[in-house]
């Protein structure tokens, strides 16, 4: 069984309450970062679900040169460092390049390896050193399996606060599906393992110069990841209105959605 971790309050791990790790693709504003923050909170304080938020200070794998990637880092960690003194939430953000995990780390709970750099070890190793968790995202082009592999790295850095997030494999050119033997592999390696419910249903590229996505697919893979009794959580990205973010649109849930997604999947979690 994977051993927990603690973050903040928050212990992660099987045995443990599901946690959900929630917020915006990316930062849009400081206005509209803390009203979903402080909403997510709400519902999930009524909940009794540990929450931790998450959210973009840059987007480094967009497609298209001219798609919005956010606000940059100074202005990001200083939004999100709002969201922690103002909100009182445990932040997770993402880092693209070794320069950039001191800074985050100075602000963030935990330091997210995205998908696509989940294979960089200076990366690994560098953010792994800052002695805050990591969460790595597996790789769409990778199995289960390798992802020991670079959670060693971390843990041969001296840190043994890892998580790892499914959030799909690629299916031919502009798809992904989930391969849901790949929760109960993870988490025999020893680590918690996050479903990333919304990031899974995208559709790569699918618009042409942005992703698409298949929301209607979010609540249901949702609940097969649930069912499966090897994740530690859910991890998601919500919105108030969707359509008119600048990332992600077509895979975000609607913010107004949450409370019965909540419902239906912790209900599945059985807590």
């Amino acid at each position: 069984m994977p051993k927990p971790i603690t973050i903040d309050h928050i212990r992660i791990g099987q045995g443990e309450r599901p946690i959900l790790i929630a917020g915006p693709c990316v930062i849009e504003n400081e206005e509209l970062t803390l009203e979903i923050a402080k909403e997510l909170k709400r519902i999930c304080a009524d909940k009794n679900i540990p929450l931790i938020f998450k959210a973009s200070y840059a987007k480094a794998n967009r497609s298209s040169g001219k798609s919005y990637i956010g606000p940059g880092i100074r202005e990001g960690l200083e939004i999100l460092a709002k969201v922690k003194s103002v909100v009182g939430l445990p932040i997770l953000t993402d880092i693209h390049e070794t320069i950039e995990v001191y800074p985050v780390a100075e602000v963030a709970d935990i330091l997210q390896i995205p998908a696509f750099l989940c294979r960089q070890t200076e990366l690994v190793v560098k953010a792994a050193s800052a002695g805050k968790a990591l969460n790595i995202k597996k790789g769409q082009f990778m199995s289960p399996y390798q992802m020991k592999l670079i959670a060693e790295k971390a843990e041969l850095s001296g840190n043994s606060n890892v998580m790892l997030t499914e959030r799909g494999t690629f299916f031919g050119y502009g798809d992904l599906v989930v391969d849901f033997r790949s929760l109960p592999i993870m988490a025999g390696f020893g680590y918690p393992v996050l479903y990333d419910a919304t990031h899974s249903v995208q559709k790569p590229a699918g618009l042409g110069e942005q992703s698409g996505g298949c929301r209607e697919f979010i609540l249901p893979l949702a609940r097969a990841a649930a069912a499966t009794g090897a994740i530690s959580g859910i991890y998601m990205e919500t919105h108030p209105a969707p359509e008119k973010s600048p990332s992600d649109a077509a895979s975000m849930l609607p913010l107004s959605q949450l409370e019965d997604f909540l419902e239906t999947v912790w209900g599945v979690f059985g807590n």
